[in-house]
């Protein structure tokens, strides 16, 4: 960060208040009157001096205790993962791949984490390397939500088994939340919020308690959620998600 005004304009450094305003946060004037109000941070500090300057590249900036993205020619796409589509960006076998979905895209993408091949919903999607290994790394804790449904009646005592923790062959999963949408007679509707991504986590967690799964959705990783996105399409993250996910994962 410098705070000097006279710093040459082919540093890449930009005027604070500019660059708030060039990113979304709110006109110029009311950018002034945040710092002013010492709701901005650069990287950990209160910055007040209207002649700020910063690098938009590697500053960690905040916003009323929000984190405002860097400036980056890097990508972050959520993806609303078809059924029967593998987590891959190739196929040896000629499948339907992730890279089919995105083909058109002139980035080099890799897949944050994976969702098994007949499971659908969110997955996200960068040309970050580092983006993806850190956020799809167990040791973050992003909270995964998922709609599943499965056969058979779920019941509250179900419920209750599953909050207190379900031990399968490669260990103890932790479900943070669950509850039971719908049910029929034959069948439930069960959204559930775990924190990891070991494979075939919570077809093999509902099997265990007795309610094989029939379809499973991913609707939400931390922050992120679909947003009504159709099969197969995608979008951008927001400012809000990328923020939030760029702190989740300490990068």
């Amino acid at each position: 960060m410098s705070t000097s005004g006279s710093t040459g304009a082919d540093d890449g450094l930009v005027r604070l208040q500019k660059l708030l305003a060039q990113s979304g946060v709110a006109s110029r004037r009311k950018c002034e009157e945040l710092m002013l109000a010492g709701l901005v941070e650069v990287d950990g500090e209160v910055v007040t001096r209207l002649g700020t300057k910063v690098d938009p590249r590697t500053a960690v900036i905040r916003v009323e205790g929000r984190r405002l993205p860097p400036v980056t020619d890097h990508v972050y796409l959520v993806l609303n993962k078809p059924r029967g589509v593998v987590s891959t960006m190739t196929d040896p076998q000629g499948r339907r791949t992730l890279g089919d979905l995105v083909a058109e895209r002139p980035e080099r993408l890799f897949h944050v984490g994976r969702l098994d091949t007949d499971t659908e919903g969110l997955l996200l999607l960068t040309n970050d390397g580092d983006f993806a290994q850190r956020v799809a790394h167990p040791s973050y804790e992003l909270s995964k939500t998922y709609v599943a449904e499965v056969a058979g009646v779920v019941e509250k005592a179900t419920v209750r088994r599953l909050l207190a923790g379900v031990t399968l062959e490669d260990g103890p999963v932790e479900v943070h939340k669950c509850r039971v949408v719908s049910t029929t007679t034959d069948r439930s509707i069960v959204e559930l919020v775990i924190h990891e991504g070991r494979n075939r986590i919570v077809r093999r967690l509902l099997d265990e308690v007795g309610h094989p799964v029939r379809r499973l959705t991913r609707t939400a990783i931390g922050p992120v959620v679909l947003r009504g996105l159709r099969p197969g399409q995608l979008r951008e993250l927001t400012r809000e998600e990328l923020g939030t996910l760029l702190d989740a994962a300490r990068l």
